[in-house]
């Protein structure tokens, strides 16, 4: 039970704001997060039947999402939709961030920004790309990325299948095990398995391969924790996130 002066019953509260349709990021953070923090999460919607109008409202409509929170005492909040940021691009998505938590008095992480900071702490600059994304928004990712300074040394993905955006959502660890098998993991530095809606956490604690393999909810939760655990280096807690031993894997480590 936390101790300090004014902190909730449950510790600290993040916040995180989920496309309207999504069932994976609630059940993974809550996983990669533990019992001891209090995670609230918020509804990001659109009406556009258009998938990339809908990322794009997503991004657009991050002041009313944040809004639902009222005065929740949070100390950070996650933006949960990849997709959105590989359509504005970094330069972009670092203002509207920087927006955002201008107004509100605390961070607003996205998915994307801290897979960029995990890969800075890894020092990975080669990467293996998982994108299971219609064509245009995994063209869209691969040049988020290469943007970013990285390079692509393979990709996969479910194009032809996912003609909607929604389709992620579909998506069990049998389906997702096809695509990891498919991709050429050699000459790279690290593993990014790209999208919150795609499970990928009993994937991840049924693989072992010789480099980090990193998700969307994965990077976003270590993130949100640098922030709410400032005394412990950023190395660290990417590093017992990522280890056989972290708990996580024990939570989500069964089914398909």
């Amino acid at each position: 039970m936390p101790e300090a002066a004014g902190m909730p019953e449950y510790g600290p509260v993040m916040g995180i704001t989920v496309p309207q349709a999504n069932t994976t990021v609630e059940p993974e953070m809550q996983a990669l997060l533990g019992a001891n923090h209090t995670l609230l999460t918020s509804r990001m919607t659109s009406s556009s039947p258009d998938s990339r109008q809908r990322l794009v409202d997503y991004l657009d409509g991050i002041d009313r999402s944040l809004a639902q929170f009222d005065v929740a005492p949070l100390q950070v909040a996650g933006f949960a939709c990849t997709g959105s940021s590989y359509l504005v691009g970094p330069d972009e998505e670092a203002t509207r961030l920087q927006m955002a938590s201008a107004r509100c008095g605390y961070p607003v992480l996205s998915a994307a920004q801290s897979i960029r900071h995990a890969l800075e702490v890894l020092n990975a600059r080669r990467i293996a790309l998982i994108a299971p994304y219609p064509t245009w928004l995994s063209d869209a990712g691969k040049t988020y990325w290469r943007n970013c300074g990285l390079t692509l040394t393979a990709s996969a993905g479910l194009p032809s299948e996912l003609l909607d955006t929604r389709n992620i959502y579909k998506l069990k660890t049998a389906a997702v095990q096809e695509v990891f098998d498919r991709l050429d993991i050699h000459d790279c530095d690290a593993v990014l398995m790209s999208g919150t809606g795609m499970p990928t956490l009993r994937l991840m604690s049924q693989r072992a391969l010789p480099v980090p393999v990193l998700s969307s909810n994965l990077c976003l939760s270590w993130a949100m924790q640098c922030r709410v655990q400032p005394e412990t280096p950023a190395a660290t807690l990417l590093r017992d996130m990522l280890s056989p031993q972290a708990n996580w894997r024990h939570l989500l480590g069964q089914g398909a």
